[in-house]
């Protein structure tokens, strides 16, 4: 007589079993039943770097020091960000105060790959990057004198005598604010601390009205070109530009672009882009409702910011908008990113030079940028590309890297000895490594190293000895538990049941560093519950870009997800606006995206490696280069996985949960887990 079939678990007794946390120091407790062991500090982060930033400004004597410490957010940013973040009197104001501006001029020497010094000024440099200071030094005082640093008589008893008392501050934003003339005080609750009073000379006043009057008759010419260029793409040309720019908004990183005073972000309160809070269509959304319009009744910061999004998504795609992260988005600024990015491509050999654009106008930008976008294919091909990450102003910037150095050998070289040692093979470089894999890859599914797959070994030893050779506080991976499931859903086109899947159909493996645990009081519990939440984010964002790699229908479009990420990136003071990043203490890090072919499909950053610090020193190009070799490695092992996979071979991912990394990080085991003996690997 058989039993009494098993009754499906009910909807209370599920919800019962999601309020448990998974957290490893609270495992098997439901949630929301023990008090928060930690409070989210309001001063944290952003907040806090603002305020020690206007502090040490105070303390600079002179008015180019001062101005200097706030565009660089005390050494956390390139000045060159905010000084592109500056709206067109704010731009004259500084260049007239302080010999300051952004713009450079190329006219001089056109060499490739260097930034030249145009007869204009001369280049600083900030943060390793550059900002432009004009040569300042005049004669063109009432007296004669010869006056420096655009700023008459600084410190100078014998100082002519101010006509115009102005203001610079610093914005909650992050942005520098100044008060010019015509202008009232600035507004001190939008502000962070004071203002410091700069006085203006009749000299500086000539000199800004001389800017200004500059800038207003260019932006015009800007603003008609605009005009115009939107004008021939037609009614329904313009309707399919701002479908592309709302789905380029949808599909990226938070971004705030500026049009003047005007922003437009699709992060977090202001929103007026679609993105997390305005679903597409929104009527909030500015995008949304500019559709069908005639654009005589468009504004000129609309017309420009359509424009300008559609040149940088033409020269590479979504991300580019991301590179243009708290600047003006008008023409000029546009223009001058793309020959940044000209000059860079332009030192890989292989491939014709890219010309520079005719003219400053949108049609000749325009065939610049489709240029550039097949020049970065190519380049691609030869050399590395990756972006630098300025995590205070969420700005990016795309780098052409030099060839694998001394140090970045060394790191790859320590990495396959110990993979070598740990998983038993016997080659002496990383890709000796996969070749043996490829030779044998039955590896994969077989038991090693106490794991149930030698997949999970590898990732385990992988990211274990990456920990030890790069000096990271932590290192993680991420993949899919399931290839077969994956493999099945694919072969029967059931793309909805795929975007329907959740995190825990992903896994990530997170190692930390012992010492890392000084960061968290000194307790591995602590550093156990860091890592965790380390690990179930790596777990949504494998969730996030997974619907990207499908094909457009009405299920990937509806699902929320981001274009799955193929460059590595190595990233600076993130611990500033995301939460987790400000509570787990993710300053430095770099992020290796793989691609890894399942049965005849390419998925774009279906796994990667990513490497963190808390504090300095910061990772760079030398050590991103070699983590990417390290990652490729991970990638290599599971595409070969997912043939087994395709092949019939039952690999499944079953580590890596919360209490895995609670015994492998604290090394112990709550009486609530279930892991398998044997099933666990203490870090090193």
């Amino acid at each position: 007589m058989s039993g009494l079939p098993e009754r499906a678990e009910t909807r209370r007794a599920a919800n019962a079993r999601k309020r448990i946390s998974r957290r490893p120091s609270r495992l098997g407790i439901p949630a929301g039943t023990v008090a928060p062991d930690r409070t989210f500090d309001a001063q944290a982060g952003f907040p806090g770097l603002l305020a020690r930033t206007w502090q040490r400004a105070e303390e600079a004597g002179d008015l180019r020091s001062f101005v200097t410490v706030l565009l660089t957010l005390d050494g956390h940013v390139p000045a060159d960000i905010q000084l592109r973040a500056l709206s067109a009197p704010e731009e004259a104001a500084l260049r007239a105060l302080c010999g300051l501006t952004w713009r450079q001029d190329h006219t001089a020497t056109d060499g490739e790959g260097g930034d030249g010094d145009g007869a204009a000024g001369t280049l600083r440099s900030v943060c390793g990057l550059t900002w432009h200071e004009e040569n300042t030094t005049t004669a063109d005082a009432a007296d004669g004198t010869a006056v420096e640093d655009g700023v008459d008589g600084v410190g100078d008893d014998t100082a002519p005598e101010p006509v115009f008392l102005g203001e610079i501050g610093l914005a909650a934003s992050g942005r520098i604010v100044v008060r010019v003339p015509s202008q009232g005080p600035l507004a001190r609750e939008d502000l962070v601390g004071g203002v410091r009073r700069v006085p203006w000379t009749r000299r500086t006043l000539d000199a800004y009205l001389r800017h200004t009057q500059d800038t207003a008759a260019a932006l015009a010419r800007s603003v008609a070109d605009c005009r115009r260029w939107l004008q021939e793409q037609g009614g329904a040309g313009r309707d399919a530009l701002l479908e592309q720019a709302k789905e380029a908004a949808l599909r990226t990183a938070p971004f705030v672009l500026y049009q003047q005073e005007r922003q437009y972000t699709n992060f977090r309160d202001a929103n007026n882009l679609t993105g997390k809070t305005l679903w597409p269509g929104h009527p909030d959304c500015t995008l949304s409702s500019l559709k069908g319009l005639p654009l005589e009744l468009w504004s000129d910061h609309d017309v420009q910011l359509l424009v300008c999004l559609t040149l940088l998504i033409r020269s590479a795609g979504f991300g580019r908008v991301e590179e243009a992260n708290g600047t003006q988005l008008t023409l000029d600024h546009v223009a001058g990113m793309l020959e940044r990015i000209r000059r860079g491509y332009n030192t890989v050999p292989g491939a014709a030079p890219v010309a520079p654009a005719a003219a400053p106008t949108v049609a000749d930008l325009d065939a610049l940028a489709l240029a550039l976008r097949e020049r970065r294919t190519q380049a691609a091909r030869t050399a590395q590309l990756y972006r630098e990450i300025h995590g205070a102003l969420m700005h990016k910037i795309e780098r052409v890297a030099q060839a694998p150095g001394a140090r970045a050998r060394a790191r790859t070289d320590a990495m396959s000895a110990r993979l070598a040692g740990r998983l038993g093979l016997s080659a002496t470089a990383l890709d000796g490594l996969g070749e043996q894999l490829a030779a044998a890859p039955d590896w994969l599914a077989a038991p090693h190293g106490g794991f149930g797959t030698g997949l999970e070994h590898l990732v385990y030893e992988t990211v274990a000895a990456t920990t030890e050779v790069f000096e990271a506080d932590f290192t993680m991976s991420r993949g899919m538990r399931s290839l077969p499931a994956l493999i099945a859903a694919l072969r029967e086109r059931r793309w909805a049941e795929i975007c329907d899947w959740d995190i825990t159909r992903f896994f990530c493996c997170v190692i930390p560093h012992p010492a890392a645990a000084r960061h968290f009081g000194g307790s591995v519990t602590g550093l156990a519950d860091a890592a965790w939440a380390m690990s179930s984010r790596m777990q949504y964002n494998s969730w996030h870009f997974i619907a990207g790699n499908l094909p457009r229908g009405e299920e990937m479009a509806a699902r929320d997800h981001f274009v799955p990420p193929t460059l590595p990136d190595v990233a600076f003071y993130s611990d500033q606006h995301h939460h987790g990043h400000v509570n787990n203490k993710v300053r430095f890090s770099i992020r290796s995206p793989q691609a890894v072919e399942v049965d005849g499909r390419t998925f774009n950053g279906f796994i990667d490696l990513r490497l963190l610090r808390s504090e300095g020193p910061a990772f760079d190009e030398q050590d991103l280069l070699a983590a990417h070799q390290v990652s490729a490695f991970i990638a290599r092992a599971t595409s070969l996985a997912a043939a087994l996979a395709a092949d019939g071979r039952p690999l499944e991912v079953t580590a890596f949960d919360s209490p895995w990394h609670l015994a492998a990080i604290a090394g112990s085991e709550p009486a609530s887990a279930d892991a398998a003996p044997g099933q666990v690997r203490r870090a090193s």
